[in-house]
């Protein structure tokens, strides 16, 4: 059988950034990496990681691409097919290159079809829109928080934070 998927960027601009792929569902993690990266224009010399996501796209167990773990107990993606990770039950997966940079990705199962013979896999079925030099800055929780507070309160007037200075 045949996982199509459809790839999209997890950015904050008014276009939509996505490719389509077909890739086989024996096929490892690794794989869908490997096609992830090369239509997505990245060299692929960053860490990378795929996490097993629900439909709120909360992040899940993590299926890296080095085992970098102290006890050496990591999924890796070479060691896992496809097939294990996604069904028509389990359809997302969010995909993370360069934690420095941090590029973010909703992997979502769109189809599962039959393999047509005389094609080639993984496959490159669609491409919607140009990658950015750079990745799309991402806000974190503290940051919303920060925006959250009254005007009045001010985190560097310490004097003023009402809490007692010998509170441990």
């Amino acid at each position: 059988m045949i996982y199509r998927f459809r790839i999209i960027l997890d950015n904050d601009t008014e276009e939509s950034i996505f490719r389509d792929i077909e890739i086989r569902e024996t096929d490892t993690l690794e794989d869908l990496h490997n096609i992830i990266i090369q239509s997505f224009g990245f060299d692929g010399s960053e860490m990378a990681s795929f996490y097993i996501s629900n439909d709120l796209w909360e992040q899940g167990e993590e299926i890296s691409l080095f085992d970098l773990s102290e006890d050496t107990s990591a999924r890796l993606m070479n060691e896992t097919t496809l097939d294990d990770v996604v069904n028509e039950a389990q359809t997302k997966l969010i995909y993370v290159y360069d934690f420095m940079s941090m590029w973010t990705f909703f992997v979502e199962l769109a189809e599962i079809a039959e393999e047509t013979d005389g094609s080639d896999y993984p496959n490159l079925m669609f491409v919607q829109g140009q990658v950015p030099n750079d990745a799309p800055e991402k806000v974190f929780e503290a940051d919303t928080y920060a925006d959250d507070l009254d005007d009045d309160f001010d985190l560097n007037d310490y004097d003023n934070l009402d809490f007692n200075e010998n509170w441990n």
